[in-house]
């Protein structure tokens, strides 16, 4: 076979999927394999959900795309409805998570711009973070083995221990713009920030004059068993970027921010060919037709509890496996006492996909629309792939 004429970034594994129905994807082959991945929290609800094949098919049939020289009546729906579910006045659609960070990044800077402060375009931002791989958002999660090779790091990120707030006090000086945190840290390990961290950030923020931005392109849009993350906390930010979850599949991200805070940003400031196109407007006003039940997140809840349960009762089993359960909703994860990869690979071969992170961490991101029993379908095959594992382990010390 002829050597692949893609870039050679991606270590990806040799499977080939074709279809997929629900929670499930179908190889090439026929092989059907348990989507707990779902695209790195991206299928938010499934494969092939059929209002969202329904609303893309219509759209796609009228118009695909315009860009924003014109007005576009999905766009105007779709913020509506975010803006009317969350603390936010004011929403810039994007294509993906990291655009949508970059938009938070400059909302941010511009709001202290027009203030008078144009000294303040500093961001704190937390060690274990990932906000994208842009030449900014790679500065801003500030981890060594995404920057390397990239020149100078992109001026403006100054980086604190995970929750450590006497670091983040001592950070804050006349050059801070903002704070930026992800309430649930994804690719950083599932670790979730404590409610009263988050406070005392927003206290800080009101205290000093800065704005607090929120990352939930991993841990928004349904996944905690609330539209947003940030309702379980009591604790609003200032701006926030969505992605994945949103479109459903479908490429989307979004920056929403008060009025206050998008003040700056103003015609000619920002912009984007691609990001908020009547195909994506579509799609993300479909997925909000299923979440906003609430109903639907209600389900969420009440499936996360037995796979949360689930998931104890087989570290309790597993011990020399399983070291920590983590997370919030339908984000979670299993801190291992193996190598990561060796747990996902030995799910693998049990026909579930899961995505590993850092901390030695596995990533369990299934669909939120994943019922009870295949909740429990997924349980019996992690206690398979950790069975595996132990009469492994018992083999090499035999």
């Amino acid at each position: 076979m002829a050597e692949a004429a893609l870039f050679d970034t991606f270590a990806r594994t040799p499977l080939r999927f074709e279809r997929g129905e629900g929670v499930w994807l179908v190889t090439e082959n026929g092989e059907r394999y348990l989507d707990f991945a779902a695209g790195i929290a991206v299928n938010s609800l499934g494969h092939a959900h059929p209002h969202l094949v329904e609303a893309l098919k219509a759209q796609a049939e009228k118009v695909w795309h315009t860009s924003n020289l014109y007005e576009v009546p999905g766009q105007e729906r779709l913020s509506r409805r975010l803006v009317d579910n969350s603390f936010a006045d004011k929403v810039f659609f994007t294509n993906s998570g990291a655009e949508a960070l970059e938009c938070a990044i400059k909302t941010a800077r511009r709001y202290q711009y027009v203030k008078g402060h144009p000294e303040r375009f500093h961001i704190i931002t937390f060690e274990g973070a990932f906000h994208g791989r842009t030449l900014a958002t790679i500065a801003a999660g500030g981890q060594a083995k995404y920057l390397e090779g990239f020149g100078p790091k992109v001026e403006g990120f100054d980086q604190v221990p995970f929750c450590d707030l006497e670091a983040l006090k001592a950070a804050v000086g006349d050059n801070t713009a903002a704070i930026l945190i992800e309430p649930i840290q994804g690719e950083g390990g599932i670790r979730p920030v404590p409610k009263e961290f988050l406070q005392a950030l927003r206290q800080i923020c009101e205290d000093e004059g800065i704005l607090l931005i929120f990352d939930e392109v991993q841990c928004g849009v349904g996944r905690t068993g609330k539209l947003f993350a940030y309702e379980w906390t009591g604790v609003a930010p200032d701006i926030m970027a969505l992605a994945k979850g949103i479109g459903g599949g479908f490429p989307l991200g979004a920056c929403l921010a008060t009025a206050e805070a998008a003040s700056g940003m103003t015609a000619g400031t920002h912009g984007t060919t691609y990001g908020g196109n009547p195909l994506a407007m579509a799609v993300g006003n479909a997925v909000l037709d299923v979440m906003l039940d609430e109903a639907f997140l209600e389900n969420v809840r009440d499936v996360a509890l037995v796979f949360r349960q689930g998931l104890a009762g087989l570290k309790d089993r597993f011990p020399g496996v399983i070291e920590e359960i983590r997370g919030e909703g339908l984000i979670l994860g299993i801190k291992a006492r193996v190598p990561a990869g060796e747990l996902v690979g030995a799910m693998r071969s049990e026909h579930m996909l899961a995505v590993p992170a850092g901390d030695n961490v596995v990533r369990l991101l299934p669909p939120l629309t994943v019922t009870a029993e295949e909740a429990r379908e997924g349980l019996r095959r992690i206690e398979k792939a950790a069975e595996k594992l132990v009469a492994n382990d018992l083999k090499k010390t035999a």
